[in-house]
């Protein structure tokens, strides 16, 4: 495909399909807006429509957490579109709000500290129990399912969620657009003193999760951890106090996603595309997913990490911070067929560009015509000039053929950095 090089003026406007917005409309109705043809593998077959065609019982306008799931309960599976005004709080009452009688954390790190428990058993007893009982409250409440044919649309600059976890699962053909979405805090975390060999605090809920469902588009949206990142949490038998799990996970044979123009910022686990090498069953010739124009900016790890999916990710771009702990941008794993081309990345000194890429297993991948710091870099060649005993096979064995646009890789910075994340759909 011929590469383009587009004025920032119109670098953030993906090309839509506009057939169900009246021609004369001077303000585009992005309820509306539908995925374009070949913007990646969300428009593949019948493409992405989401609740485009929804007659005015089904348009609704939210600006509660509450109205906002009674929205997605609404009506069936018939088209939706749900605008969200303002920013909904999935969590107003606070953690408190969640605990069963009984529960006391106080007493959890009692019963359950190392220097009485020991590291070789999974923590069990009343304490844990009332915590899991909490933790089922909480998950009750956070989570939102969207139906099939729905479209999940901000309004304006300032809408989003926080707190909230967006259920994606088991449907066909859904939008989200135009949120700032930060990420869930687990009030529940468990200890498992099993994990590592000084054990370590596990949490639940991703910003959203696409499991099981096809054609998908995220469009336009803002990840982070928000008002709670890693640096203030806790720490509890040494260990920090984790509340936070991903920011994005596709898994369990979700098929056909498109993720777009999103800014994923300052988080550790960010981008999942599969979660257990023993899915074959469930993922195997499925989880295609193309990523492109994203900003991925003090992330530390799964930007994303694969396994199985043919994977399309071109034009982002991936900032590492200064001083921030990074462990790899793509993860190389089970079964993946990654193709990765010109991405631009921005590294502090220090690190180099054999971090980028991560080999958990052995799977070939194309690297082709990436940027680190403003020269070409073969990442592969990177990778297994510092990894030599375990060195990555390049060839993915497949070709993109869905791209909307591709941009040189010298004006991805730009681009991404003007027009991507929640507040800039055009």
């Amino acid at each position: 495909m011929r590469t383009r090089v587009i004025s920032a003026s119109l670098a953030g406007c993906t090309a839509l399909v506009l057939s169900l917005t009246p021609a004369h409309a001077a303000t585009p109705d992005l309820g509306r807006q539908t995925l374009a043809a070949g913007d990646g593998w969300a428009s593949e077959g019948p493409g992405t429509t989401g609740g485009a065609a929804a007659d005015a019982a089904h348009t609704h306008t939210v600006r509660t957490w509450a109205e906002f799931k009674a929205a997605l309960a609404a009506g069936g599976t018939a088209p939706r579109i749900i605008r969200v005004v303002g920013t909904l709080n999935a969590t107003e009452g606070g953690c408190e709000a969640f605990e069963v009688d009984g529960y006391d954390f106080a007493r959890y790190l009692a019963d359950y500290d190392p220097a009485v428990w020991g590291y070789d058993t999974p923590v069990s007893g009343p304490q844990e129990d009332l915590r899991a009982a909490s933790a089922k409250r909480q998950a009750a409440s956070i989570k939102a399912y969207v139906p099939a044919n729905t479209t999940i649309v901000g309004v304006g600059k300032g809408a989003g969620i926080t707190g909230g976890s967006l259920q994606i699962r088991g449907v066909d053909n859904v939008i989200v657009r135009n949120l700032s979405l930060e990420s869930p805090l687990d009030c529940f975390p468990q200890w498992d003193p099993t994990d590592g060999a000084t054990g370590a605090w596990n949490s639940e809920y991703d910003a959203m999760v696409v499991y099981g469902s096809t054609h998908v588009w995220i469009d336009h949206n803002t990840f982070t951890d928000g008002r709670y990142p890693d640096s203030s949490l806790s720490r509890y038998y040494g260990e920090i106090y984790q509340q936070h799990d991903g920011e994005l996970d596709i898994v369990r044979g979700a098929n056909h996603v498109t993720a777009s123009w999103n800014v994923f910022a300052d988080h550790d686990k960010t981008l999942m595309i599969g979660n257990s090498d023993s899915a074959a069953a469930t993922d195997a010739g499925k989880l295609k997913v193309t990523l492109h124009h994203n900003l991925f900016t003090g992330v530390v790890e799964r930007a994303p990490r694969v396994r199985f999916g043919q994977v399309d990710a071109y034009n982002n771009h991936y900032v590492v911070k200064e001083g921030q702990s990074y462990a790899y941008s793509f993860g190389i794993g089970h079964e993946s067929r990654l193709y990765a081309e010109k991405n631009a990345f921005t590294l502090p000194e220090g690190v180099g560009a054999g971090k980028i890429l991560k080999k958990w297993k052995e799977a070939p991948l194309t690297a082709v015509d990436n940027r680190v710091n403003g020269r070409t870099v073969d990442l592969i060649a990177a990778h297994n000039a510092v990894n030599p005993g375990n060195p990555l096979q390049s060839g993915a064995g497949w070709i993109p053929t869905l791209r909307a646009r591709v941009d040189d890789p010298r004006a991805v910075p730009g681009l991404v950095g003007q027009r991507a994340g929640a507040g800039k759909v055009c």
